[in-house]
């Protein structure tokens, strides 16, 4: 059983070549894994159907025009790359049937640009979250009044940080085949091996196996700027605002 990053490193040593059966590895070998392991872990967070999870962040609206996002910040949550759904509820929060109101995602800085009154007053019905480093920062539209709304955000869940060899996996079964290989292609090409077919083919048949695992496929839905004839934001406003207020375009409230 693989249970360690230890473990795995040693198992991955083995398999690219490194050493041999019943060889130890060298401290800086297995260092050298360890880094891999972490540079892999980080691209991996960032790829939706390599995360087994989503999770809730929440806020109460202070009625402030914007909030930080990242440890400790007023979204205590690690610094998403971006936001794959939000809403707002009203109050009461607590009790049975709390009434939610769906965020749309303003996924562009230059769409943000454009809204007029970017400090207007109202029900919030859209989200602009600038990813920025290492605090996140996130703008509701229009900007909630105080205590009136709590904020929810989903994000990407985090994969493990390993920091020695004596760190548990912790991880869904298919895992960790998926980062053995994984880890064994890049050992190899850090030592200037060439990767073998058959173990490039066992990384993509392992990873696959992971992002099957994780799939999660909403329904189909069509921005209403497609049915419009033109590229307009309105798709960003809530069923209770209508338009948005944009620079020339029509600002009705």
């Amino acid at each position: 059983m693989l249970d360690t990053t230890g473990d795995l490193i040693a198992f991955t040593l083995r398999a690219a070549g490194i050493c041999g059966v019943g060889q130890t590895a060298l401290a800086e070998d297995s260092n050298t894994v360890l880094d891999l392991l972490r540079m892999l872990l980080g691209q991996w967070r960032r790829k939706r159907w390599l995360v087994w999870y989503l999770q809730e962040t929440s806020c109460v609206a202070t009625g402030a025009n914007s909030y930080t996002i990242g440890p400790g910040q007023d979204f205590d949550t690690a610094r998403p790359d971006k936001l794959h759904a939000a809403w707002c509820r009203l109050m009461p929060f607590a009790g049975p049937n709390a009434v939610d109101l769906p965020l749309s995602i303003i996924e562009a800085h230059e769409d943000w640009a454009t809204i007029t009154i970017k400090d207007l007053k109202s029900i919030p019905s859209a989200v602009f979250y600038d990813s920025s480093f290492p605090v996140g920062r996130l703008y509701f539209w229009p900007v909630p009044s105080a205590a009136h709304y709590e904020m929810h955000l989903v994000t990407k869940g985090g994969l493990p940080t390993y920091t020695t060899l004596t760190d548990p996996l912790n991880l869904p079964d298919e895992y960790v085949e998926a980062l053995m290989w994984s880890l064994c292609v890049r050992t190899q090409m850090s030592y200037g091996l060439p990767a073998r077919p058959d173990h490039v083919a066992a990384m993509r048949e392992s990873v696959n196996v992971v992002q099957n695992a994780n799939s999660q496929i909403g329904l189909l839905s069509m921005p209403s700027a497609l049915g419009r004839g033109g590229g307009d934001i309105s798709s960003w406003v809530g069923k209770g605002l209508n338009r948005a207020w944009t620079l020339g375009g029509e600002a009705v409230l």
